[in-house]
């Protein structure tokens, strides 16, 4: 049976057994271009491993490092999973069932993660006319665990920095800048504002797939972040001797410094040797230092405006998300200090009141 597509070119289909058959077929066609739901078969039967190379493909205009992420999630997830099933096969229900399963065995960021990249094929497909819905739209997801931060004291920093040998003004800075690590990595000696005491957050460097890519932050990422006064001797000590676009922080073989390899052989041997002295000593990772950072901010009385700002989140609204405990704990103190304020002008309302029968909180 020959019909029109809606460009008015022609196209067959065959397969009818009756002639009630065909025209029931080309009923729905016709109700279909009229409602402009109409999708040309054969694009509809594309695999989802030939979407997902094309929407890669088109992925010009994110960073290299997400880019990697999404590739990843595609070739462990997804590909092994739907990558030989036709788009027009895929079905809401069967996508809930996967995305439960993959929840008893990952944690609920990882599945967020699947969830998000094979959400967006789908979105493309639809835009792209191959699909006229998207299967993945309403999927339930697992519900995020409450996690317990490493929050370290000053007198713990301390420690750690200490037993960080050669890298204490590393820890150090980190723990009381919130830099994340690749923030950290990007410095340039340039970036230290000595007479400001700010930190001009620019770059991150980012590990993808074994290469140190230098990018630019997003937008709310870039900051003037200030550092304490007692960093500055040794931030002027990295400093000493190097040109203005040199790396501020480098390795003891004076090369950029990767996360991986500071991490197995400076800091867990550090954070061990610590725990083998003291078995109530946190366990941390490098970045609780940055939740280490915005702890010891809220409680030396920064606001969640000046938090946000420091850290580099989006809005005031995600630092409240992130670290509501510690804001919570801070209100525990509001009425110690509204009383300790106030105590002076109370007590001398209260002697003014002594001797008259009403209570001067009711005048």
């Amino acid at each position: 049976m020959r019909y029109r597509r809606p460009d008015r070119t022609q196209t067959t289909k065959r397969g009818f057994t009756t002639k009630r058959e065909a025209d029931s077929y080309l009923a729905t066609v016709e109700v279909s271009k009229m409602r402009g739901e109409w999708l040309d078969p054969s694009r509809s039967k594309v695999s989802v491993a030939d979407v997902g190379a094309e929407w890669i493909a088109g992925q010009v205009q994110i960073k290299p490092s997400t880019l990697s992420g999404y590739r990843y999630t595609l070739d462990r997830h997804i590909l092994p999973s739907w990558g030989n099933r036709r788009l027009v096969e895929i079905g809401h229900g069967e996508v809930q069932v996967w995305i439960t399963t993959l929840a008893n065995g990952l944690a609920p960021s990882t599945v967020r993660q699947i969830y998000f990249v094979l959400a967006a094929l789908m979105k493309y497909s639809v835009k792209d006319g191959r699909i006229n819905r998207d299967p993945t739209e309403g999927i339930q997801m697992p519900r995020k665990r409450a996690t317990d931060r490493g929050y370290l004291s000053h007198r713990q920093v301390a420690a750690l920095a200490r037993e960080c040998d050669g890298n204490a003004d590393l820890i150090a800075f980190l723990a009381y800048t919130g830099l994340r690590w690749g923030e950290m990595a990007a410095l340039k000696v340039l970036s230290i504002d000595f007479p400001r005491r700010r930190v001009d957050v620019k770059e991150a460097l980012t590990d993808v797939r074994g290469t140190l890519v230098r990018g630019t932050p997003k937008t709310y990422e870039r900051r003037s972040v200030p550092f304490p006064a007692f960093l500055e001797p040794p931030l002027r000590a990295r400093a000493a001797g190097k040109q203005p676009q040199e790396p501020l922080f480098v390795s003891s073989r004076g090369l950029e410094m990767r996360n991986g390899n500071f991490r197995k052989r400076v800091f867990l041997p550090a954070l061990k040797r610590l725990q083998d002295r003291d078995a109530g000593f946190p366990t941390v990772t490098v970045h609780d230092l940055r939740h280490t950072a915005a702890s010891l901010a809220i409680s030396a009385g920064a606001n969640v405006k000046a938090v946000q700002r420091m850290l580099g989140h989006a809005s005031a609204a995600m630092t409240l998300d992130v670290y509501a405990d510690l804001f919570d704990d801070d209100l525990d103190h509001v009425a110690d200090r509204l009383d300790q304020a106030a105590s002076e002008d109370v007590a001398k309302m209260w002697s003014e009141a002594a001797g008259e029968s009403q209570d001067p909180l009711t005048k």
